[in-house]
């Protein structure tokens, strides 16, 4: 099996989070392969010079995600390994899944040796790019429908004995619920965040096919880093439905264009 690595520092629009994206998108609907020509002239479609495209590329294959197979002519292959992340990666990105206050928590308890201390902050870090809030430093909560990802990440990093995880209902701080979201979670980032995205879309390319890739990559952290809190822990005017919204409508408006343009391209 060949260790598939999720970029998650890619900056959205940079060149490696625009392939990441692009790749994510077609490549399983593409049967797993696209020619190195059609990938350079895709990439143009997207602004990314043919020399940084070129450059992208390499990074994805370092990162496990890409393997370089010739099929009569040069080429890349989607390792059959990163499916099941692109799985996921789909049913965050498309399926935003909000919280109601009747739903289930997942709290995650850990202690990991010194001498384990890079697995450590993998495990925080990890924790923290899928929405889990911080209680202390080895106690981090996260939606009940998260779990399963949580062992995904613990059995990645082999840390799963130091780890123990209790599903429970509404947590009972000493204040309201409100002030513990704050204090769990970074929410006015998440609010810049939001409001971030929803300015940027005036600025997504006319043509449906770059339009299309551009909005996902700026969209595509958003479902991971916000939870999705219930109602009870949020302020009435939290941004996240509307940004939803704009996102699922412009998705809707420009992904059949957008795939026309790609088989086009890889005939």
């Amino acid at each position: 099996m060949t260790p598939v690595f999720d970029d998650i520092d890619a900056r959205p629009g940079s060149t490696a989070s625009l392939l990441r994206t692009f790749v994510g998108l077609y490549l399983r609907r593409l049967g797993g392969w696209i020619s190195a020509s059609a990938l350079v002239s895709l990439a143009g479609a997207l602004g990314i010079p043919e020399s940084q495209a070129r450059t992208g590329v390499t990074r994805l294959k370092q990162k496990g995600l890409l393997l370089a197979e010739r099929d009569g002519v040069p080429g890349y292959l989607l390792n059959p390994d990163a499916v099941p992340m692109l799985e996921r990666g789909d049913r965050r990105i498309f399926e935003m899944r909000e919280m109601t206050d009747a739903d289930t928590w997942c709290l995650v308890s850990f202690s990991i040796p010194e001498s384990a201390r890079n697995v450590r902050h993998q495990l925080r870090k990890r924790l923290q790019f899928i929405g889990a809030g911080v209680v202390s430093s080895a106690l981090w909560i996260c939606p009940g429908h998260l779990q399963g990802e949580v062992e995904q990440i613990l059995d990645d990093l082999d840390a799963r004995p130091w780890a123990t995880l209790f599903s429970t209902a509404t947590p009972v701080p000493s204040g309201s619920l409100v002030e513990a979201a704050v204090s769990w979670w970074d929410l006015a980032a998440l609010r810049a965040a939001h409001e971030s995205f929803q300015t940027s879309l005036s600025t997504l390319p006319e043509e449906p096919f770059a339009a299309y890739v551009h909005l996902i990559d700026r969209w595509r952290v958003l479902p991971y880093t916000d939870p999705g809190l219930p109602p009870a822990m949020l302020p009435a005017d939290w941004p996240g439905a509307s940004s939803f919204r704009a996102f699922a409508r412009l998705a809707t408006e420009n992904a059949g264009p957008a795939w026309e343009r790609v088989k086009a391209a890889t005939r």
